[in-house]
């Protein structure tokens, strides 16, 4: 039986550690400042009381007493927190993205290369059934040689205003620039799907709406504090957190580890999740644009936007014989062939699915854990691999800030 460490047992710590141990691994031990939900997390998955920390310095202290640690804290952390992991012989699962510096993202992977150990970064949409049938399409050059892809990630309003302007997510920092904080699946997918190198980048985008000259005019800080304008905006607070009665699911687990309607109302009147959208500390874009050129002539454009009704990536892909639309969250893929003009719709089958990410959440988790026990592994994806699209985000931020286009 694998033993885990977790590192962070907030939102995604414990999607890992759900998966972990449905696929045989044990939680040797946890880090979470969090009293209350280490404390729940520690009986979930009855972690040894001696093995219960608050720090990941006291958690990686000591021999070593399991065979993997899954990283899921701040971004900030990562780096400081993975580089002790690799050091005390680990192998480690990364949350994404692997560090905002670019530096400390070549030092991890050149770290666990040296040590000869695994690090994988939770890009999960490489195992998502969706996008792994996109790829068996591009490969089999159906569509000829790719000319262009369009992408888009589609960050439906409410999950934007909770991540990147109240939440975690918020300022660049505490966190990271939100093309690489939220966006590196996608600058990874690409580098997947295409299967070339990148070799410029040009990018533009602002932080446009969620400032304080933007807010309704007597809007207080917290929105509890008698807001005139709760029936329209469309993100009054207690809106989003307080209409869930019994089953109580993210994103309104993040504001209360206790989820009853009193513990949350408490929390908004002077929590992070009960202010103001346009009077918060946010300081990442809302949304931004990217042209990508890869070896060969190949193009990319890649947009994303917190203003959408859907919570999707949508997506057209451009080729010498055909192009081809797709809809994640329908899990459709619609090819039409220049030389007949036949459409052939590809469904893909949800029902069998049993994580978010389109899937790739159990799948990803499995596939680690067999890397790391020496079994038959696809390994889809490395440090090395991922470090691609961290210097494609690198590179956009940069080129969004300098107005210039940046070559690689």
């Amino acid at each position: 039986m694998l033993k885990i460490i977790i590192l962070g047992a907030g939102s995604r710590g414990g999607v890992y550690a759900r998966y972990a141990t449905e696929n045989g691994a044990q939680i040797a031990g946890v880090a979470e400042p969090n009293r209350e939900r280490r404390e729940a997390f520690c009986k979930k998955y009855d972690v040894p009381k001696d093995r219960q920390f608050d720090t990941w310095q006291e958690a990686l202290a000591g021999d070593k007493y399991a065979d993997a640690v899954v990283n899921s804290t701040l971004d900030r952390v990562h780096y400081a927190s993975t580089m002790a992991a690799l050091d005390k012989g680990y192998h480690v699962l990364l949350e994404k993205p692997m560090s905002p510096v670019e530096a400390e993202c070549r030092a991890m992977v050149e770290k666990a290369e040296e040590k000869k150990l695994i690090l994988m970064v939770c890009h999960v949409l490489r195992y998502a059934p969706f996008f792994e049938k996109l790829k068996d399409v591009i490969d089999s050059k159906q569509l000829g040689e790719i000319v262009n892809f369009q992408l888009t990630e589609n960050v439906i309003y409410w999950h934007f205003a909770h991540s990147f302007v109240r939440g975690n997510f918020r300022n660049e920092e505490v966190s990271s620039p939100w093309i690489l904080a939220k966006s590196c699946h996608d600058l990874d997918l690409l580098v997947y799907l295409i299967g070339k190198e990148c070799k410029k980048v040009t990018s533009i985008g602002n932080l446009m709406h969620f400032k304080p000259e933007n807010a309704p005019q007597g809007a207080p800080k917290f929105c509890l504090d008698g807001c005139p304008q709760e029936k329209t905006c469309p993100h009054f607070a207690p809106t989003l957190y307080l209409k869930q009665i019994r089953e109580v699911s993210w994103p309104t687990t993040m504001i209360s580890t206790d989820t009853s309607l009193s513990a949350r109302y408490e929390a908004l009147k002077s929590g992070p999740y009960g202010r103001c959208v346009y009077q918060c500390d946010n300081d990442v874009v809302d949304h931004q644009s990217a042209i990508f050129e890869f070896e060969g002539g190949t193009t990319a454009t890649f947009n994303m936007i917190g203003f959408s009704s859907e919570n999707t990536r949508t997506l057209r892909v451009f080729g010498t014989k055909g192009d081809l639309r797709g809809h994640l969250e329908k899990g459709e893929l619609e090819i039409t062939d220049f030389l007949t003009g036949e459409k052939e719709l590809i469904k893909i089958d949800y029902t069998t699915l049993i994580s978010s990410h389109g899937g790739g959440d159990s799948r990803l988790t499995k596939d680690f854990l067999d890397a790391v026990a020496g079994s038959t592994s696809n390994q889809k994806t490395s440090a090395r691999v991922s470090l691609e699209s961290h210097l494609m985000a690198f590179a956009a931020e940069r080129s969004r800030k300098e107005d210039r286009t940046i070559v690689l």
